[in-house]
């Protein structure tokens, strides 16, 4: 009897050290209350235990702080804009800590800096980038700065940004640069903006471990741009397609992630409804088109890789589904393994 017991312990620890959480930010306007939690089986791909972990109008981006004990969201609702932070409790629900203004409207991304003291939120409806201290009970202050992309003549549509080390990089859709701050004095100056092609719509990006390489995946004309750091600036060196050479329908790139060995890039494409996967030149930092797979669904906003790589999850906004691929660590390639039904689901995160 005893080793029964043994062996039926053994096979309930086995399995929960299978299954990790994955957090799920949605749109509120159809069948969502907030952002869900959801089991992710690490050996098998299936997502299980649909729970509702904190009830808020249109939780479109989440980010978590390294250490995973607090998350951060921006949200909306018909009348204002917040960036929330959120304690991550023992079974997985979240604790509103509390919720500041984002200074701009329609709020899309947030994002942390290393050191997790400070966090950025992108407003993409207001053209504007707010920067907060995050305390040590990770708590909000008031924005200490706001930057205002927009002009007289030209409307900002502030997608997304991202730290590294001193720096700042926001991705400007409206006004088709990639902007460059440095931290001076506790504040961000502008160091420069780096031209996408006109009409181009840089959506969101990836920065490479040491810096040399940015990818900025553009949503309006469907490529993927390449920077390369020459000294203290970065310059163009490529730009590549999303779509198949056969697709000739209307389409909107969205998302972007390298590989965590940096050796293949992925990028989303709505409309076409596809990932598409690159492979990278570590040597001069240059794509190659390799693969092109549906997603199961319709409009891939997000996804996401799994903590070990194993696997790829794709949040399809219209469908109200997540597919799931394996992915091939030699080749880079995708294979589609199966979907599970979820409330418009639009940010993954592990």
């Amino acid at each position: 009897m005893k080793f029964v017991t043994l062996i039926v312990l053994f096979c309930s620890t086995l399995l929960t050290a299978q299954n990790i959480p994955l957090y799920v930010g949605t749109f509120t306007n159809e069948n969502s209350e907030g952002i869900y939690s959801y089991s992710f089986n690490t050996k098998t791909g299936e997502i299980s235990n649909e729970k509702l972990v904190a009830k808020i109008e249109n939780p479109s981006f989440i980010s978590f702080s390294s250490d995973k004990k607090f998350m951060y969201a921006v949200n909306r609702d018909s009348k204002n804009e917040f960036a929330n932070a959120f304690s991550v409790s023992n079974n997985g629900d979240l604790n509103l800590i509390n919720k500041v203004g984002s200074n701009g409207k329609g709020p899309c991304h947030v994002q942390l800096n290393k050191s997790n003291t400070k966090l950025v939120v992108s407003n993409y409806g207001g053209g504007t980038i707010s920067l907060y201290d995050i305390n040590k009970n990770g708590s909000l202050n008031e924005a200490f700065q706001v930057l205002d992309h927009n002009l007289p003549e030209d409307k900002s549509r502030a997608h997304s940004a991202k730290f590294l080390k001193n720096s700042l990089f926001i991705a400007d859709l409206g006004r088709d640069f990639l902007a460059h701050y440095n931290e001076n004095k506790n504040l961000f100056k502008l160091k420069e903006n780096y031209k996408m092609k006109d009409g181009a719509g840089p959506r969101h990006f990836e920065i490479s471990k040491k810096g040399k390489y940015i990818y900025v995946i553009n949503e309006l004309n469907a490529t993927v741009s390449v920077l390369k750091k020459t000294k203290k600036t970065y310059t163009n060196i490529q730009d590549i397609s999303t779509l198949r050479a056969d697709y000739s329908g209307k389409n909107s790139c969205a998302d972007i992630h390298l590989s965590k060995n940096e050796q293949f890039l992925y990028g989303s494409n709505r409309g076409e409804n596809s990932i598409v996967v690159f492979k990278r030149n570590k040597k001069d930092g240059t794509l190659e088109k390799i693969q092109s797979i549906s997603v199961h669904g319709d409009w891939p906003r997000n996804f996401s890789l799994s903590p070990d790589g194993n696997f790829m999850l794709v949040a399809n906004r219209k469908s109200n589904n997540i597919s799931v691929y394996n992915v091939n660590k030699i080749s880079g390639k995708l294979s589609f393994l199966q979907s599970f039904e979820s409330k418009t689901p639009v940010c993954l995160l592990f």
